[in-house]
C-alpha cells in the first residue's frame, strides 16, 4: 500500500497520509484500552471528547454529579501527557484567579520594583472549567475569551496558551439555584454538547467493584503535545466535498426561524437558531470521524455522526416549546429525517 493516496475536495487534489491515518487509529484504540481501566462504560463520552482534541476544539460536558466527567477529563490529561489544570467555578471568582495577573516584585539586588506576570491555571493543555455556570458573566467571559484567542492580555501585554489547548466545561442540568446560564454567544464557542447519561446495572457494579478495592491503575501516555497538534493537521487535510458541505450548510440554515427554508415547526417553536460556526464544526467533525474510521474523505454520515453534539445547544426554543416540552433534539431529529442528503 502506498504511504500516500489523492482525493478529490471541492475541485483541488489533496495529498493523504495513509500512514498517519492508520497510526491515529492505533493511538486511538490504545487511548480507550487505558481510558477503560479507569472510566467504566460512557463510550460515546469518550468517543466525542477524543473527537473534540482530535478537531482542536473545546467541549461543554452536561450531566449530573458523579458520572465521572472530571475524572475522564484528568485521566485523558495523563494520557496525553498534557499538562492539566482544573478550575472550580464559584459565584466569588474573579477573571484574575483564571487568567493571571500582574504582581509587583522587587529585585533583592537592585532593589528596583517590577511588574512580573504570575500565570493563571489557564495556563495549560487542558483546562477543565468545573461547573462553569457558577460564576458570575464576567469571569465565564474571561474563560471564554482565552478559548477564541487562545492567549490572555493583562495591561499592555499579550500573553500566549501553550499548545495545544483545549477547554472542558462541566455543567449540572438539574441544579440551577445559584447558577448562572451561560450565553448562547459564549456557549457557541464550545465545539461540542456533550451529554453524560447514567450507566447500566452491569457498569455500575463495575464501578463500584473497581473503586472500593485497593488497585489503582498505572496508566502511561498514549500520545505526546506534539503528536495531538499532528493529529490535528491530519484531520484538516481530510478532503470533503462540496455535496457534503452544502448539506451541513443546509442543515444549519434549517435551524434558523427567519429563513425562508426553515420548516414550520422551526418558525414556530425555535427563538434562534445556529451560528456559521455550526456549519464549520459539523465538516470538522465529519472530517474527524472519517480519520478516525480510516475513509480517505468526510461524507454524509460523519456529518449525521456530530449533529447533535453540534447544534443542541446552538438551537434555543421559545416558551411554545418549553410548554409543549419540544426538545432541541426533537428538532435535531426532524430535521434529519426531512433535509435532504445522500440517498
Amino acid at each position: 500500500m502506498s504511504s500516500t493516496s489523492l482525493a478529490e475536495s471541492g475541485g483541488k487534489t489533496e495529498k493523504i497520509n495513509l500512514q498517519a491515518i492508520e497510526h491515529l487509529a492505533l493511538r486511538r484504540e490504545a487511548l480507550l484500552r487505558e481510558l477503560g481501566r479507569v472510566i467504566v462504560g460512557q463510550k460515546p463520552v469518550i468517543d466525542n471528547v477524543l473527537l473534540t482534541i482530535f478537531c482542536g476544539g473545546h467541549a461543554l460536558i452536561v450531566g449530573v454529579p458523579g458520572l465521572a466527567k472530571t475524572l475522564l477529563v484528568s485521566t485523558l490529561g495523563r494520557l496525553l501527557a498534557l499538562t492539566f489544570n482544573r478550575i472550580q467555578f464559584t459565584p466569588d471568582l474573579m477573571p484574575s484567579d483564571i487568567t493571571g495577573t500582574d504582581i509587583l516584585q522587587e529585585d533583592p539586588v537592585t532593589g528596583r520594583r517590577r511588574l512580573e506576570f504570575l500565570p493563571g491555571p489557564v495556563f495549560a493543555n487542558l483546562v477543565l472549567a468545573d461547573e462553569i455556570n457558577r460564576t458570575p458573566p464576567k469571569t465565564q467571559a474571561a474563560m471564554l475569551q482565552t478559548m477564541q484567542e487562545h492567549e490572555v492580555s493583562i495591561g499592555t501585554k499579550t500573553h500566549r496558551l501553550p499548545a495545544p489547548f483545549h477547554v472542558f466545561a462541566t455543567q449540572n442540568p438539574i441544579e440551577m439555584e445559584g447558577t448562572y446560564v451561560l450565553p448562547e454567544a459564549q456557549a457557541d464557542r464550545f465545539m461540542f454538547s456533550i451529554h453524560c447519561t447514567y450507566p447500566s446495572n452491569e457498569e455500575e457494579m463495575s464501578v463500584v467493584r473497581g473503586t472500593t478495592g485497593l488497585e489503582v491503575p498505572q496508566l502511561k501516555p498514549v500520545l505526546s503535545a506534539a503528536e495531538i497538534q499532528e493529529i490535528q493537521k491530519l484531520v484538516r487535510a481530510i478532503p470533503v466535498s462540496d455535496e457534503v458541505i452544502r448539506y451541513a450548510v443546509k442543515l444549519v440554515a434549517r435551524t434558523r426561524p427567519e429563513d425562508p427554508a426553515a420548516p414550520k415547526y422551526v418558525k414556530e417553536f425555535v427563538r434562534w437558531g445556529a451560528s456559521p460556526r455550526a456549519s464549520q464544526y459539523l465538516v470538522l467533525g465529519a472530517k474527524a470521524r472519517a480519520a478516525v474510521n480510516g475513509s480517505l474523505c468526510a461524507d454524509y454520515a460523519g456529518i449525521k455522526s456530530v449533529v447533535h453534539e453540534v447544534l443542541r445547544h446552538r438551537i434555543i426554543t421559545n416558551f411554545h416549546a418549553r410548554a409543549q416540552k419540544i426538545t432541541a433534539a426533537e428538532i435535531i431529529n426532524r430535521l434529519l429525517q426531512e433535509t435532504p442528503g445522500e440517498k
